[in-house]
């Protein structure tokens, strides 16, 4: 957790409430909400936890955010969660929950703090034989929690008033120390009675910092040194869990302190500021920014500071790395090489101590700089061509700035978005761990909510679209300005290039035509199809004029094999990893 003490706890302590003037569960877990830092909360109401959504509404410092289905309500608060720090959704018992348990699992391989709430049954129904609508038909109440138990870090059952205080502010604390999602189920018939444990206004919310062993940390410290300090060429390569760590700052120190050249693992980009001078691009393996795979893994000694290496991360388990030359920093363990591996040294501090024992060393940076060549030819296209993806992204690379974020689906939009540079504070966000195709809707949903100050800009497949498209309709109620860019080139091309079948070509809609429909009149919505490089620009410059304040929704017309070649050799690779026969038994 860093050093975060005390989450915004910003009202004073109460005086003891007397008599019958007391706080009830629904406006507690109301204003610990607000306190964590969660404004607005992603719902779908349903008959158990109707009570509970009226005193959400009642909180003044939360605002409901109503959403087409489960799923995209636990996508946003996803999306939110990346953005706020922590996001939360209340959904109703089972037939809700059960619906919302992919984003949820999404969201705990993504190490993401998401409170899920759900609407229970009522308490006097515990502890009876009796069956209840929306349950499979059994008198037993456990299914929901034991489906949420393998993706959530804490689980709490409030079905009485006299505990309900602690395992609420258990469960919350749970979730922003592990930084996992949490599961909450408070039955329907509690949220509104008072209960002495319930101040009106209640304490503030407090989080004992995290605080490394020292003896272990100056261990760390010092291996780590004489094994850097020792290295011709050493490189640092950015890792996803440098926000489970709150290490981005710390990161920064190490990066200028070291003089190294810095890579990042494409589940970090977003993480790690791009304009750094010392930046270099994406360690992918095969699929690597041009010259960084070669630099990261000529190297005699790289740190990996929260790396996630899965067969995704690591182009089917393809990467030319030796764990001899590794140092692996994860948010409460380094391990040296072949060496010592110590816990309870945390990110943060591990990289501030060690930027104070490093030699400067540029050697690797000099490589770099020596072997690099800028990109090639400017691309050109004959007049009224069809609009080719590389052409596509050329433009949204000039759209970019500090005052914008990007979203990437899963598929292609990975390779495409990773290419592009991020200036100073541009947000930047994908699920690649869990990669779950239909994520974005939501997650650009809930992000939006959350960023208020920044443009979002998602890039969407036809394919993943089609999973989740509903909740457009979400975001043109709560006035967002995002663009969504939808990529439309006839079905999954991920899947195509990992393994081709007639299941990966879809039924084209009439996008624009659909987002036409679900606007309706209502709000500020403006859509338009482009087939060629003059329409998008066209297309550009009106989102960024006179519709900067509306919902743009821009489906690009592409051809079905127009895919990057990191996707081509990527998805052989993974292909290849997918379909190795049986070891001999």
């Amino acid at each position: 957790m860093g050093s975060t003490n005390q989450v915004g706890a910003t009202s004073p302590v109460p005086a003891i409430a007397t008599g019958t003037f007391t706080g009830t569960l629904g406006r507690h877990i109301a204003r610990r909400l607000v306190q964590i830092g969660v404004k607005d909360v992603f719902s779908v109401p349903g008959d158990f936890n109707l009570t509970l959504l009226d005193h959400l509404i009642n909180e003044p410092g939360l605002n409901l955010v109503g959403c087409c289905n489960e799923l995209n309500a636990g996508y946003a608060a996803d999306g939110y969660a990346r953005a706020k720090g922590v996001g939360a959704c209340v959904v109703t018992f089972t037939v809700g929950g059960l619906s919302v348990l992919n984003a949820i699992a999404g969201a705990y391989s993504e190490n993401l703090p998401v409170i899920c709430i759900v609407g229970g049954p009522n308490s006097n129904d515990y502890g009876t034989s009796r069956i209840l609508h929306h349950t499979t038909g059994l008198p037993d109440f456990s299914q929901e929690l034991r489906c949420f138990q393998t993706v959530t870090c804490a689980q709490a059952v409030v079905n009485n008033l006299e505990d309900a205080h602690e395992l609420i502010d258990n469960a919350i604390s749970t979730a922003l120390k592990e930084s996992k999602p949490v599961y909450i189920s408070i039955s329907c018939n509690l949220p509104g009675i008072p209960h002495p444990t319930f101040f009106i206004d209640p304490v503030p919310y407090y989080l004992a910092p995290k605080v490394s062993n020292q003896l272990g940390l100056e261990a760390a410290v010092e291996a780590t040194a004489e094994l850097l300090n020792k290295a011709v060429k050493p490189v640092i390569v950015g890792g996803p869990k440098l926000r489970v760590g709150k290490a981005q700052k710390a990161f920064e120190e190490f990066a200028n302190a070291s003089g190294y050249p810095i890579a990042i693992m494409p589940s970090a980009k977003g993480l790690v500021p791009e304009h750094h001078p010392h930046f270099i691009g994406t360690y992918w393996g095969a699929v690597s920014t041009s010259f960084v795979g070669e630099i990261v893994e000529s190297a005699d000694a790289y740190v990996f500071v929260g790396p996630i290496f899965n067969d995704y991360s690591s182009v089917g388990y393809s990467l030319l790395i030796k764990k001899e030359k590794s140092i692996i920093v994860q948010p409460n363990r380094v391990t040296i090489g072949n060496g010592p591996s110590l816990g309870w040294v945390f990110m943060a501090d591990f990289l501030t101590a060690l930027a104070k024992k490093l030699k400067k060393n540029s050697t690797a940076m000099d490589n770099y700089r020596r072997i690099y060549v800028p990109p090639g030819v400017a691309l050109k296209r004959d007049n009224s061509e069809p609009l080719r993806v590389n052409i596509l992204f050329k433009h949204i690379q000039a759209m970019l700035s500090g005052d914008t974020a990007v979203i990437a689906e899963t598929g292609d939009s990975w390779f495409n978005c990773q290419k592009l540079s991020l200036p100073e504070n541009c947000g930047y966000e994908f699920q690649m761990q869990y990669g779950s195709i239909g994520w974005s809707v939501g997650a650009t949903l809930g992000y939006a909510q959350a960023a208020k100050d920044k443009r979002v800009i998602a890039f969407i497949g036809d394919g993943s679209f089609q999973v989740t498209a509903q909740d457009i309709s979400t975001m043109i109620r709560c006035g967002q300005r995002t663009i969504i860019f939808l990529i439309n080139n006839g079905g999954y091309t991920i899947e195509v290039e990992i393994h081709d079948g007639p299941y990966n070509v879809i039924k084209n809609w009439n996008y624009t035509g659909l987002v036409d429909a679900i606007h309706n009149g209502e709000g500020k919505c403006w859509t338009v199809k482009v087939r060629t490089e003059d329409e998008l620009t066209e297309a550009i410059a009106t989102a960024t004029g006179e519709h900067k304040d509306s919902f743009c929704f821009i489906e690009v017309i592409v051809h079905k094999d127009d895919t990057s070649k990191e996707l081509l050799e990527w998805g052989s690779r993974v292909s290849a990893a997918n379909s190795r026969p049986p070891n001999p038994q």
